[in-house]
């Protein structure tokens, strides 16, 4: 069982910044990644960035330079600084992490429950 729980959401005006965290609980595998995804209204969602165990990193190109992502893997622990924000970064931000429990096992995905970012004036 994992569990992710995402904060740090809310209300910011353009140019602005958020941290966003996400913490998972349960049974954490050594090798794993996680990442950020976003769903604004009307959209599908998309990937923001990925953080592997080693701490290997892919951004989307419309957030590469403002958005940066890191982990605390002693703690369990995802971030996503989000700075220079712009009213099209508005979404859902959603924790995502795929791993497997043995080299026997398929590779599963698990998602948080979200955290809600709006960016206006």
């Amino acid at each position: 069982q994992v569990q992710l729980v995402e904060s740090g959401g809310g209300l910011v005006q353009p140019g602005g910044s958020l941290r966003l965290s996400c913490v998972a609980s349960g049974t954490i595998s050594r090798v794993n990644v996680m990442g950020w995804y976003r769903q604004a209204p009307g959209k599908e969602r998309e990937m923001v960035a990925t953080i592997t165990q080693g701490k290997s990193t892919t951004y989307a190109d419309s957030v590469k330079g403002r958005f940066t992502i890191s982990r605390d893997n002693a703690k369990n622990t995802m971030y996503l600084q989000l700075d220079m924000l712009k009213p099209e970064d508005t979404a859902v931000y959603y924790c995502h992490l795929n791993q497997r429990r043995t080299v026997l096992d398929k590779y599963k995905d698990y998602w948080g429950q979200g955290t809600r970012v709006t960016v206006s004036s």
